[in-house]
């Protein structure tokens, strides 16, 4: 059972092209947002598509191959973790973010 615990799977389209940072110690960061759909029929029988967005990081090997391959609008399935941090803006409001750190991606698009 633990390996049920705290693992996300999306598939769904990127929604910008992936923010690439390159570290002090040559580690690469990809930020991105992927968009997932859902389509389903409302009380009075109109189709409703809801399209939610999901911030996405990946570290290492798994950035470099989103930076070489992976462009806004592209269709990609990932798994990976929930994560939660928060930080103190330049106003110095608190802010939280929800992301889904990636383990694994698999490219999906031509």
């Amino acid at each position: 059972m633990n390996a049920m615990k705290n693992r996300v799977q999306l598939i769904g389209n990127a929604g910008n092209d992936p923010e690439i940072k390159t570290l002090e110690n040559g580690k690469k960061l990809a930020h991105l947002t992927i968009a997932t759909n859902d389509r389903y029929t409302n009380d009075k029988g109109e189709k409703v598509e809801q399209t939610e967005w999901h911030r996405v990081t990946a570290w290492g090997k798994t950035a470099e191959i989103i930076e070489k391959y992976v462009v806004k609008g592209k269709e990609v399935a990932i798994e990976g973790k929930l994560t939660h941090r928060s930080y103190d803006d330049k106003n110095g409001e608190k802010k939280y973010i929800t992301e889904v750190v990636v383990s694994e991606i698999l490219l999906l698009s031509k």
